[in-house]
């Protein structure tokens, strides 16, 4: 499905296999921005066999304005056992600083809005780092809203490999 946005010259489509090579460079460009850089070990290879693979675990899309890429969003879909359905989970939006301010960050969010309804989501979720007020505040004029008193927690690495370890299948 490819989508036209507000702006005539501006294109959201899904990745293809040969957009890896480009995805990777948005992901590395976010990382940067984020202040995160040196936490990124994802490879081309390891991002095809996730999105294309036997069981993909994301879906992934690039915007394009005036044919030049200027944004990407990554997401997967979680499970709301109170809705009972789907929810759609973006795990990264990202649009390249010279573009921002174009519609092209609204056009994205409307199109995964759109393919969360297509897919009868009941939510869409995601999440922002507390000091990217610019973020905060767009999502906030979209009419996006914190989810205040719950605090995120995760598993990576040696911690995660040692509650891996304690348990078994």
């Amino acid at each position: 499905m490819t989508f036209a946005g507000p702006a005539a010259d501006l294109r959201i489509q899904p990745v293809t296999p040969g957009d890896v090579p480009l995805l990777l460079i948005f992901i590395k460009e976010l990382a940067e921005y984020e202040r995160l850089a040196d936490q990124v070990v994802a490879t081309e290879d390891v991002l095809r066999e996730s999105l294309f693979g036997e069981r993909p675990a994301a879906e992934a899309l690039i915007a394009y304005l005036a044919d030049q890429p200027v944004a990407f969003a990554i997401w997967f879909y979680n499970f709301s056992s109170f809705l009972g359905r789907p929810g759609l989970y973006i795990e990264d939006i990202y649009v390249r600083p010279h573009a921002r301010g174009q519609g092209v960050g609204r056009a994205v969010l409307a199109y995964l809005a759109c393919l969360a309804r297509q897919r009868n989501c009941g939510r869409v979720e995601w999440l922002v780092l507390d000091w990217n007020t610019p973020a905060i505040d767009f999502y906030k004029g979209l009419g996006a809203r914190p989810m205040d008193g719950w605090t995120v927690f995760g598993l990576t690495g040696a911690d995660l490999q040692r509650l891996a370890d304690s348990g078994q299948l």
